[in-house]
């Protein structure tokens, strides 16, 4: 299960790459994953400061540190 993890915190790295923002709920199924390893993964990465998070009204977003964007 933790592999599991390791792999979606980098599949949502290289979405997060590519996007400059993302919405958190469109996750699960842009990575067709389960919502709770999804979820997971994204604390993992807020864990290691790796994301950002931005309230919209319901909508939460995510999006790599100026620090990740930079590497």
């Amino acid at each position: 299960m933790k592999d599991r993890i390791g792999e979606t915190a980098g599949q949502i790295w290289k979405i997060m790459r590519k996007n400059e923002e993302v919405n958190i709920a469109q996750l699960p199924k842009l990575l067709e994953e389960k919502s709770a390893i999804v979820y997971q993964a994204l604390g993992w990465l807020a864990r290691e400061n790796k994301i950002a998070y931005r309230m919209e009204g319901t909508k939460t977003f995510a999006s790599l540190t100026d620090v990740e964007r930079n590497k």
